[in-house]
């Protein structure tokens, strides 16, 4: 009964999209020919997206990330950087999600003379103008940004503080990303700190292409209040012969404290942390009831979107509307947006909608 149209409509929430992984291809293109860059495979937009999501699918974390040097090198311009957010904003809208909380890292957009505060600056009036945008199409969403310090470089103490200069304009966390082998959250203590004692939030990239040392790291160290991906948490989960499940001490923490898990499962293939959608530690979590949410990390590299995300995860484990609402209001109930926002939207927005989907569904089949 999840159709593609029906997925579409149901209002959804996303806590793990990177706005360096989700630019359209013409606008790559686009861009590349306006400020200089001439690094693209291809200035053919068919042929770029086709040559982001073979680069991306090969199985490998490191190898993955290369294929953002081309987005990131279309990122060095104030104007270009409004419009990529305004864009996100308006495919997350048009894919039905009513909130989202998008990441990115400005230093990464530093190379032609930007400041951080410049970049988030950009950053967050892309998003509102294309809210604005949205809005005037029909389609209500509220975006927020994850501002992100990158694992291999040496400015995470930096970063966390442009993130709270912004925390009233619509950042609403801090988070850390790259290569997690070589860099624990451990190395970043300064700003994990900083960032407590300025009673703002943390999300940290954890258990992806690392184990369990890396979630521990996360929450006992670092204070991560959600864990992106956090994948490799199965590894301290057991199944007995009798079919029944053995929880280890981190992964009965994970579960008892509700900390969220940011997963995303085509994603996770692509990067080598699953085999398959159909053997993506999320099922397991899931009929565990661990606080799970679906979320797309990179729609460019990945070739996703959240809807798409739904119908894999419906045609792997033929999930229904019900799934889809818990799955959304977990990441209502996990977002960093202020309480009554949050309330809001579960109630005003996301209850309503399932309800509506389930009483056309049931005139459907009468």
């Amino acid at each position: 009964m999840l159709t593609p149209d029906r997925i579409r409509e149901a209002p959804k929430a996303l806590l793990h999209d990177h706005l360096d992984g989700g630019l359209r291809p013409a606008t790559i293109v686009d861009l590349a020919a306006e400020y200089g860059y001439d690094g693209l495979p291809t200035r053919d937009p068919d042929e770029l997206a086709a040559w982001m999501h073979r680069g991306a699918d090969r199985k490998s974390l490191e190898l993955y990330l290369e294929t953002f040097a081309h987005t990131v090198g279309v990122l060095q311009e104030r104007d270009a950087i409004i419009r990529v957010a305004a864009e996100c904003a308006e495919d997350l809208a048009a894919d039905g999600v009513v909130y989202a909380e998008v990441r990115y890292a400005p230093e990464l957009s530093t190379e032609r003379g930007l400041t951080l505060d410049e970049v988030v600056d950009a950053n967050l009036e892309g998003f509102m103008l294309g809210s604005r945008r949205a809005a005037e199409a029909g389609r209500e969403i509220v975006m927020k940004m994850l501002v992100t310090a990158m694992r291999q470089a040496a400015r995470s103490v930096e970063v966390a503080e442009c993130a709270v200069r912004w925390r009233d304009a619509g950042v609403v966390g801090f988070d850390v990303a790259g290569p997690e082998k070589g860099y624990p959250p451990t190395r970043y203590l300064d700003a994990f700190e900083y960032i407590r004692r300025e009673n703002f939030h943390i999300t940290i990239h954890a258990g992806e292409s690392f184990g369990l040392p890396s979630i521990w790291e996360a929450l006992q160290f670092a204070g991560a209040e959600r864990l992106g991906h956090g994948v490799r948490i199965v590894d301290d989960i057991t199944t007995l012969p009798d079919g029944s499940v053995q929880l280890g001490r981190l992964a009965a923490f994970v579960r008892d404290r509700r900390i969220p898990l940011e997963m995303c499962p085509t994603s996770n293939v692509h990067t080598g942390a699953a085999a398959s959608v159909r053997e993506h530690p999320i099922d397991l979590l899931r009929r565990l009831r661990y606080r799970v949410t679906l979320n797309t990390d990179n729609r460019l590299m990945s070739g996703v979107t959240l809807s798409s995300e739904f119908a894999a995860l419906d045609e792997a484990f033929g999930i229904d509307l019900g799934e889809m609402e818990w799955l959304t209001i977990n990441a209502l109930k996990s977002a960093f947006a202020p309480f009554d926002e949050r309330l809001r939207l579960i109630n005003e927005v996301v209850k309503p909608g399932y309800a509506h989907l389930r009483a056309e569904q049931t005139r459907v089949v009468g």
